[in-house]
């Protein structure tokens, strides 16, 4: 390594004297140079672990010289104390610690910098020594910092003449960092035990100095904020609140002083946060009144908009009501001042303005209101009667509060608000409603009842109704609560339903809250479908804004999942608006993506005689759109409207299900294969009608994966809903596919293959054309990965995924002769060599199909005799450090498949690779390699 050199010389090799340290600190902070920065950091940090390190570190220390060189001596005394210890002989712990005290006394009026890192070094330094050689540090700590008196012969001690109030100063940081110190440092469990332990038992010296200085007149604020940051040092090694809790009193007075507010609330949060404090009952009751003594402090900074301050003392009565709830609760001859504290934080969640650009609070509180239940409703029967007698109307109150809090501010200050704002509000009210939706656990029914007749008293009063953020409110907190909790058997529901059409959604954000209302009452309506016609019309008159584009479109889709056997006489209607908004293009790709889903759920149930009707209707226009695409030349343009309109196919084929309509009906017998293969369902006689036009697009858009995917895709989902229905389609799937592959292969392909093998192989009127294909498929394949296919790493996973299936289902289609198994043997080989951890899966997947079937088929069995030692090579390579770690669970799989099916195989293989030295890792020994044979083989 080169060291630094001196300014302006050229590097020569240095010693370790104070001068070429101090030369490498200048080199190290002033040099404009980054190299030779770089180089002066390296050499100074091999300079810190010398042995010469204990010597120079106290000249660097020297009054005259630079800040940031006094400031490495300091960090190179901590390095040595902390990391070196055992270097130092016992006989000089002493001498360090009077030159360490005597240097903390110098530099107690600054730099700030060096007199922490000092007061660190002694810090480490007493957890060295801690109990056996220094016994009672805080007490010696104090002494040493005690003011000096000049002593009798009239001279005047260094030391002596400095501020007593650096000095004061001074031994706080010391007691603050030495807590610190300890929970940072890297300790063995036994240890940290022991040194908590003696720590603890220091508190009794340090508490009453802490309580002294905070309670003195004359004590400066700078003070009083170290004996705040103190405390909250300490509390931090679970010191007893039983021993602090008259410190922890008097840090109340502070938060009269804004100096000290920010800091006092801080250390008044980490005492009372201690889940340990519950073990001082009487503590936490005597510091009950002075919380409660905040609500006046708390109610003025709210009127005057003190964001600051109410958050601060806010945070104070939720650590106390949350992290103690049970406890309080259960203090009987105390109730009153419990529900005072929860009525002090419903005050703080209700706090006025709008969240979070005129306050910052109320998110505080919201887990309080879950604890408190939660601890209600845990206790026995009779004990939680009494609890909920007092707590049920605060419940009730904090609906109204949180109802409140969720209302939007006027349109034109919420245009005013930033984007971040405006998401920070939407997680905001998620979370009051996931609060709501917690509540109703407690209030049940009656909540219901209680939202539902204010709505109604709303809606009925011109007045109220004018002011749309009210209805708004109580319509998102019944969407909180029906969007997880069955309320198909409350009785408010039906009014409710019949309120909904009385309320005018002009205003964007009512009509959003209304549609997600009916949307979550969608499996209510399909138990009474003879209220659909009420709100039907408003959804459809929300799908034709694209404001509501989510919120209606969703809607439509779970109205349409849930009562589509009643939709027959809306059918039309919504089949028409769908229609028009899908020409119209008022709907982003997704939510036309949804829409057609909706439309699938719709016309699976109708009568099959007008299902294909209606579903050319709907899409003729986009087909015949496909076909004047397909007919141009490629274009970035053309590309996204063709994925488009294949999506949008793909996804009503998703839900188009004839079949589901059949099974669904009451008393209806299920249909006979033979009458479904005989009446070709909708979708097929569809795809069929369209089939040349996708042939025409592929011919066109053939070397374009994005657009394969999408073609791909139709028929995958087709194939996953029709199942056997999509029979007739297979021949001629199967040799467009085999065709496409050739000529340009994907992925997607391959995946569109393994899902017909799984539903037609074992169909015997089938089987011939899913073997061309599978033999097709596999040939170009091999062909990649006789070229080389790390550049396809997703063709390999699809392929091996395509095999295990057929595996699976047809293992037969391997006797064929067509089937080259060393070769596909090879590629499941070397798929298990690539770093991407889905093809790592499915080579695996494939050998553990694979491996089970070798003895009943004697191609397999000899490619396994022949080739099973160069698989176990590579699983063995890969587990001793070829491969990330997180992929050892599939390599196992493989393992323990050879284990169970070749045991002798397994073990002799073992035994001839792992003999080789080196191999798979030459961290590994030989012992360590017998031990995993015979753990593996056992």
């Amino acid at each position: 390594m080169e060291p630094p050199a001196n300014p302006g010389d050229s590097p020569v090799e240095l010693e370790l004297t104070v001068e070429n340290v101090e030369s490498a600190l200048y080199q190290l902070y002033f040099d404009p140079d980054m190299e030779r920065k770089n180089v002066a950091q390296k050499w100074l940090t091999q300079a810190q672990v010398s042995a010469q390190a204990w010597q120079f570190c106290w000249a660097l220390l020297g009054p005259d010289k630079l800040p940031e060189v006094q400031f490495f001596g300091a960090s190179t005394l901590h390095s040595k104390i902390s990391r070196h210890w055992s270097d130092l002989p016992t006989d000089q712990h002493e001498s360090l610690r009077v030159q360490l005290l005597s240097h903390i006394l110098h530099f107690s009026s600054g730099p700030k910098m060096v007199l922490t890192r000092l007061c660190v070094a002694l810090a480490a330094m007493a957890l060295n020594l801690i109990p056996q050689a220094w016994s009672q540090p805080v007490a010696d700590m104090v002494r040493a910092f005690q003011p000096q008196k000049p002593d009798s012969e009239g001279g005047s001690d260094a030391e002596a003449s400095q501020d007593p109030h650096a000095h004061c100063l001074a031994l706080l940081e010391l007691l603050t960092v030495l807590p610190e110190e300890f929970q940072s440092s890297r300790l063995a469990q036994a240890r940290r035990g022991q040194l908590r332990e003696a720590l603890a038992g220091e508190w009794a010296v340090a508490c009453p100095m802490l309580r002294q200085l905070l309670q003195s007149q004359d004590s400066p604020n700078e003070v009083k904020e170290k004996v705040l940051r103190c405390l909250s040092s300490w509390v931090g090694l679970d010191v007893p609140l039983g021993e602090s809790h008259e410190l922890v009193q008097d840090c109340f007075t502070a938060l009269s002083n804004p100096e000290l507010f920010d800091t006092a609330v801080e250390t008044i949060v980490n005492a009372i946060s201690q889940p340990d404090c519950q073990r001082y009952i009487d503590a936490l009751v005597n510091l009950m009144p002075l919380v409660l003594g905040l609500h006046d402090q708390l109610k003025s900074a709210a009127q005057d908009g003190d964001m600051e301050t109410t958050h601060g003392i806010c945070r104070i009565a939720v650590a106390m009501g949350e992290t103690h709830s049970r406890v309080l609760l259960e203090q009987v001859e105390h109730w009153q001042e419990y529900l005072a504290l929860v009525n002090m934080i419903l005050f703080c969640t209700g706090i006025p303005g709008h969240y979070p650009v005129s306050e910052t609070t109320s998110s505080l509180t919201l887990t309080f209101w879950y604890t408190l239940q939660d601890d209600i409703l845990s206790f026995e029967e009779e004990k939680q009667a009494v609890y909920l007698q007092v707590y049920r109307p605060v419940y009730f109150q904090l609906v109204d509060v949180l109802l409140h809090k969720s209302h939007y501010p006027p349109q034109e200050e919420y245009a005013s608000w930033s984007s971040d704002d405006k998401e920070q509000f939407r997680i905001y009210r998620v979370d009051i409603s996931d609060t709501l939706m917690y509540v109703y656990e407690m209030l049940g029914a009656e909540l219901l009842t209680n939202l539902y007749d204010r709505l109604g008293r709303q809606l009925m009063d011109p007045q109220q109704s004018a002011v749309w953020q009210d209805s708004e409110a109580l319509l998102f907190g019944f969407q909180s609560i029906a969007e997880t909790i069955d309320v198909n058997y409350s009785d408010v529901i039906p009014g409710l339903i019949g309120l909904i059409p009385r309320i005018n959604i002009s205003n964007i954000m009512l009509a959003d809250t209304v549609m997600y209302t009916i949307g979550s009452l969608a499996e209510w309506l399909a138990d009474h479908p003879v209220m659909l016609g009420g709100v039907l019309p408003m959804v459809l008159q929300g799908l034709v804004k694209a404001e509501l584009s989510v919120s209606s479109v969703s809607t439509l889709k779970r109205i349409c999942r849930e009562c589509r056997h009643d939709l027959g006489p809306y059918a039309q209607d919504i089949l028409t608006v769908s229609q028009d908004v899908l020409l119209k293009e008022i709907h982003k790709s997704s939510q036309c993506m949804w829409l057609m889903q909706a439309l699938g759920f719709l016309l699976s149930a109708l009568p099959e005689e007008e299902i294909l009707v209606r579903l050319h209707s709907l899409i003729t226009p986009h087909v015949q759109q496909l076909d004047t695409l397909a007919q141009q030349e490629p274009n970035p343009t053309n590309k996204q409207s063709i994925i488009h309109i294949l999506g949008m196919l793909s996804s009503l084929f998703t839900t188009l299900d004839i079949n589901r309509q059949a099974d669904s009906l009451e008393g209806a017998s299920s249909p006979s294969p033979t009458s479904s293969q005989s009446a070709h369902n909708p979708v097929v006689v569809v795809l069929q009608q369209v089939f040349t036009l996708i042939q025409t697009i592929l011919s066109k858009w053939l070397d374009d994966s994005e657009v394969v995917e999408a073609v791909c895709g139709v028929f995958d989902k087709s194939v996953r809903t029709l199942l056997h229905d999509f029979g007739p389609m297979v021949a001629q799937l199967s040799e467009m596919l085999g065709q496409i592959y050739s000529a340009f292969p994907q992925a997607s392909a391959l995946d569109l293959a393994r899902q017909m093998v799984h539903i037609f192989a074992g169909e015997e009127h089938h089987i011939s054309n899913i073997k061309s294909l599978i033999e097709v498929l596999t040939s170009a394949t091999l062909t990649i990965f006789q070229q080389g296919p790390r550049d396809h790493p997703d063709i390999a996973e699809s392929f091996l995924h395509l095999h295990a299936q057929i595996l699976k289902r047809k293992p037969d289609l391997y006797l064929s002769d067509q089937f080259d198994v060393k070769a596909l043997f090879y590629c499941g080989i070397l798929s298990l060599k690539f770093p991407e951890t889905p093809t790592v899966k499915a080579a695996s997947l494939f050998f553990t199909e694979l491996l089970p079937r070798c003895k009943d088929m004697p191609s397999l069995g000899e490619v396994l005799q022949r080739d099973g030692k160069l698989l176990t090579e590579t699983i063995l390579q890969a587990v001793g450090g070829g491969s990330p770690r997180s992929l050892t669970e599939h390599f196992s799989e493989v393992l323990l498949s050879l284990n169970r099916h070749c045991p002798a195989l397994l073990s002799q293989w073992l035994k001839e690779t792992l003999q080789t030295p080196g191999f798979p890792s030459a961290q590994v020994s030989t012992e360590q390699k017998h031990t995993f044979s015979q753990q593996l083989l056992r």
